[in-house]
């Protein structure tokens, strides 16, 4: 096991208010300083990423048109090509296999609540799971009615946040919607 040292770093305490408030101020104008240098690499980033993405577009849809003319062809040849109970076709360029996923259960989110009181009216409660779990937020309210059970503890901590003053400007940014929900 190795030993590792934090490095010691001089730090001069102020003395008085006046240059807490400096130092406050200056912490404020450095984490300024690291978000302007991170909204610069995003920036940078998203220059970068288009610039290798716009050329690749085209190939990406050359592969996938390619793909499903090989699809189409290899369905229709299926049998020729598949020998006994194997699921892979070995050409001189490449393989084609045929896999089947694993099993899934897929219920529409919507309906969730409509298909557990489906199951349950069926007599199929054990298709219905049930998560147990401590509710932390009634023992925080009414702590004296955990008070003799030792593996229980209420903790709570002092923090010390120094939050430099500072005004945002209201932006508002598009909502993505999930390629699940679209679909």
């Amino acid at each position: 096991m190795t030993k590792q040292r934090m490095k010691a770093v001089a730090v001069i305490a102020p003395s008085n208010q006046q240059q807490a408030e400096r130092l406050l101020g200056d912490i404020g104008r450095l984490q300024r300083q690291v978000v302007k240098i991170e909204a610069d690499m995003n920036d940078a980033l998203a220059t970068i990423k288009e610039k290798f993405e716009r050329p690749a577009q085209p190939i990406n849809e050359e592969i996938e048109s390619k793909f499903h003319a090989l699809h189409i062809w290899a369905e229709a040849n299926r049998h020729d090509l598949l020998k006994g109970k194997s699921k892979t076709a070995l050409l001189a360029t490449g393989e084609l296999q045929w896999r089947r996923t694993p099993p899934a259960v897929k219920v529409q989110k919507r309906l969730i609540e409509t298909v557990i009181i489906l199951l349950k009216e069926a007599g199929l409660n054990d298709l219905v799971r049930t998560k147990e779990e401590i509710n932390k937020d009634l023992i925080l309210a009414d702590p004296a009615r955990v008070a003799g059970i030792k593996a229980i503890k209420i903790d709570s901590r002092e923090e010390f946040v120094a939050k430099p003053f500072e005004s945002q400007i209201e932006r508002a940014e598009p909502v993505k919607k999930s390629q699940q929900a679209a679909a």
